[in-house]
């Protein structure tokens, strides 16, 4: 295996699960259940390029408390990671955590929407039929698609809090900054708030150009999709806790058996294109000028070991002097905690959680 096909691990197994991940809990069997898409017609891309039509799916629980206008003042936005779709918040380790009674985010106390993010999913991506044609899209558009589905489908006039992890993370920071009356408070989960550059941008043009430079590429016109940035996907996990791995593969025969189910699962989901996409779609994440514009209490968690956001650089403290109701965690090792994958485990940062929603502003009425 080349060496660029090494380093482009970290970006790429962001697309299998997490080691010892927790099986999610069937959905509909929380209060309130339902399941749709939200289509907005005539879309215009930051890039310029257009859709005659755009589907959002998006999952949602609870029940909507609306005020004398009919809008919905308890609302929660929880925004997914890089891949995978919004289901990933019913795994048992969060949703357990997190929309039982008494919980924090109580499913009879809030109505709680769960998007699955433009390029993944059921929401409209290049494997839905265009492949290369489809429009390269951004995280202004990303954000944009999902602040319509909420305030015009969903008829959302105020969001209690948004709650994203790693991909969702970084846009909870534009949320808060383009929308800074629409939301209490904001938690970020395993991001920086800053524009992706040094290590971060490297691996990730990698990974871009692993694929681009594939025999089977064909400008993403492809019948059959390139693998080879699968096997380099398969082979490593440095976004996981490096303790967790040896837990799970403490000898050669057991390392072995891991690479292989990991590899069967990325061969039978992955898409090139919607790979590509995702990987792209993050170049005009730049947020650092504009924290100082968020009036929301804002809260970001991030784990010591970490490798995709190392706490050493600094990046994260010198954000938050911007912000005026900003709260920084760094999580230490435990033997419950995950890396960067530690956003899918709320029993770790659950009491961040309700310690911050207990210093919220009065809801909305």
């Amino acid at each position: 295996m080349s060496v660029r096909a090494l380093i482009v691990t970290i970006l790429l197994t962001a697309a299998l699960p997490a080691l010892a991940q927790e099986t999610a809990k069937e959905p509909t069997t929380w209060p309130g259940y339902q399941e749709s898409d939200y289509v907005v017609s005539n879309y215009k891309f930051a890039s310029g390029e257009t859709l005659p039509e755009v589907k959002l799916h998006y999952r949602a629980i609870g029940t909507a408390k609306r005020n004398a206008a009919g809008q919905v003042v308890n609302a929660v936005l929880l925004l997914q990671g890089n891949t995978g779709t919004g289901a990933n918040w019913f795994r048992s380790s969060l949703a357990d955590e997190l929309f039982k009674p008494g919980q924090p985010l109580d499913a009879a106390k809030y109505y709680i929407i769960m998007p699955d993010a433009l390029g993944r999913g059921g929401s409209s991506k290049p494997s839905d039929g265009l492949k290369a044609g489809f429009p390269h899209y951004r995280y202004h558009d990303m954000v944009d698609l999902t602040h319509l589905l909420v305030t015009d489908g969903l008829k959302v006039g105020h969001l209690r809090l948004v709650i994203g992890s790693s991909l969702g993370c970084m846009q909870q920071f534009l949320w808060a900054e383009w929308y800074p009356d629409l939301m209490d408070g904001t938690i970020g989960m395993s991001c920086q708030p800053i524009e992706i550059s040094g290590r971060n941008y490297m691996l990730r043009h990698a990974a871009a150009e692993l694929i681009r430079h594939d025999p089977a590429w064909h400008d993403g016109n492809y019948d059959k999709t390139p693998t080879l940035y699968m096997y380099a996907a398969a082979g490593n996990d440095l976004t996981e806790s490096p303790v967790r791995i040896q837990e799970e593969a403490p000898t050669m025969q057991a390392a072995k058996a891991l690479y292989d189910k990991r590899l069967a699962a990325v061969l039978k989901n992955g898409d090139a294109n919607n790979t590509l996409y995702e990987l792209e779609s993050i170049y005009d994440y730049s947020p650092e000028a504009d924290l100082a514009k968020i009036k929301a209490h804002v809260m970001l968690i991030n784990n010591v070991e970490d490798f995709a956001d190392p706490p050493a650089l600094g990046t994260v403290e010198r954000g938050f002097k911007k912000i005026a109701h900003g709260t920084y965690v760094l999580t230490p090792y435990g033997k419950g905690t995950h890396g960067h994958f530690t956003h899918y485990y709320a029993s770790v940062w659950k009491p961040y959680l309700v310690k911050f929603m207990a210093g919220l502003p009065p809801p909305a009425r």
